[in-house]
Formats: structure tokens, sequence, C-alpha cells
């Protein structure tokens, strides 16, 4: 079920972005819904992401090997 939205941009912007969107034979209503999709999506691979830099978080880079230990097999 579709919810209706109010939001308030300046007028040349949406003009601009109406033209956009015709230009790919879209309307902005649509190109709405496709970029607030992405935005969702995108912000549920953040935070998987921060989760797995949580897990890892015990290892602690930056620590200085020694020629031998470099070069140990």
């Amino acid at each position: 079920m579709l919810q209706n939205i109010t939001l308030s941009a300046e007028k040349a912007l949406i003009e601009k972005a109406r033209q956009q969107a015709q230009a790919h034979n879209s309307t902005l209503n649509s190109e709405f819904r496709r970029w607030l999709a992405q935005y969702a999506e995108n912000n549920e691979k953040t935070t998987d992401l921060d989760g797995l830099m949580n897990r890892l978080k015990y290892a602690q880079p930056g620590k200085v090997f020694t020629r031998d230990e470099l070069n140990e097999r």
C-alpha cells in the first residue's frame, strides 16, 4: 500500500528534477520511490558493516613485525 508524504524543496530544484526524470522516461514520484528503496537498503548494509566491525574489533592493527617474524614460514 502506498502512503503519501509531503516534502519541501526549492521550486527550481523540483522543476529540474522533474525534467531529469522526464528525460529518463520516468516521473519524479517513481524516481523518489527508487531512491527511497536504495536509501533504506544502504542503511541495512551499513548496519551489517557496523556489526561486522564490532565483531572484529578485537584485532588490533599496527603491530610491527621484526625481519625474522616476516621471514618465518
